[in-house]
């Protein structure tokens, strides 16, 4: 058997869990890129249950019926519209979101565990439960952290051939004169009730998957050595993980686009009748009102379409980049001796 530590929390030096998280932020985020734009496009879909099915309510307030009608419809609609490059609208802010809260989420995983260590002792928690606290700490710490960078992504995703922002820069000096400061953490507080409970859910079910996983794949299990072979244990389990935590938390996340294009350029981006919301239980109301329940959840399969290769090529780059820096590091120990 390896030697490597069953657990991800136990592996590499602080240092080396930053740089890993950057790599695997930067790769994960250009391959998901136009999943990640169709589900914000969707997300910012207003129309009621009826008006989907008979044709009114249309979500660019054209009174034609919804202009995004699936996954595949809103593919097709951005790239006939907008051309290949809409499909990545916004990813620059994007890019620096995921290498900065890749980096900060793993190092702050890494040292919410090791001071869970120090206040209870080590072996105290159930390994579930320490996976959930240290990645809820996580993720309330990264997103805290790179909010502003999630705000800007979510400003540029929406904006159609209408541009509402010409540059990053321009984006940033206009926010800051039109809304100031606070306008840069418009929707955080749904943004943290939906990701304290997703980034815990996702490490619990990760690191309990993992171990069980990668002895499958050692003992290369004839069934599921296929699925599992060739190191992706890490991938298979980050799916699994993504797909559980992302669907007990979405309500949150689609409150928190609803509430991140408000302010004074609200009716310019692709959808025109965005309505206006007042705070996150207010948003709540109103989506559940106009929308019902269901609308609460719009976006889902394509955030869950996203959320799992994400998750996949996350994981599974986060482990290679780590174990390739602790192998630098083991090289350049050896050299000074």
């Amino acid at each position: 058997m390896s030697s490597r530590p069953e657990r991800l929390k136990d592996e590499g030096s602080r240092l080396q869990v930053t740089a890993a998280g950057a790599t695997a932020g930067l790769i994960s985020r250009f391959v998901i890129a136009p999943l990640d734009v169709v589900k914000i496009r969707l997300q910012l879909q207003t129309h009621s249950p009826s008006a989907a099915s008979n044709g009114g309510g249309s979500g660019s307030g054209s009174g034609s019926g919804p202009v995004y009608r699936g996954t595949l419809q809103t593919l097709r609609h951005v790239v006939r519209h907008e051309g290949i490059t809409g499909l990545w609208k916004g990813n620059v802010p994007a890019e620096l979101l995921y290498i900065c809260y890749s980096a900060a989420q793993f190092t702050a995983y890494r040292s919410a565990t090791v001071a869970i260590h120090q206040t209870v002792g080590e072996g105290r928690l159930p390994q579930a439960a320490e996976s959930f606290l240290a990645g809820a700490v996580s993720g309330a710490a990264a997103t805290s952290a790179t909010y502003p960078l999630d705000l800007l992504r979510t400003r540029f995703a929406a904006q159609g051939n209408d541009r509402v922002y010409t540059s990053l820069r321009r984006a940033v000096v206009q926010i800051a004169q039109d809304e100031g400061v606070r306008g840069f953490f418009r929707g955080l507080s749904p943004g943290l009730a939906q990701i304290v409970p997703f980034m815990g859910m996702f490490f619990a079910v990760y690191e309990t998957l993992r171990p069980q996983l990668a002895r499958l794949d050692h003992n290369n299990a004839p069934l599921l050595a296929g699925v599992v072979g060739g190191g992706s244990s890490a991938a298979v389990a980050g799916v699994v993980a993504s797909v559980v935590a992302k669907t007990g938390s979405f309500p949150f996340d689609l409150v928190r686009k609803r509430i991140q294009v408000q302010g004074p350029t609200r009716s310019r981006y692709v959808h025109k009748n965005i309505p206006e919301y007042s705070g996150t239980v207010g948003t709540v109301r109103t989506i559940l009102m106009h929308e019902g329940f269901r609308g609460l959840y719009r976006g889902l399969t394509v955030s869950l379409i996203k959320a799992a290769p994400a998750s996949a090529v996350t994981m599974w780059t986060y482990e290679r980049a780590l174990h390739f820096y602790m192998a630098l590091g083991e090289k350049g120990k050896n050299r000074d001796l």
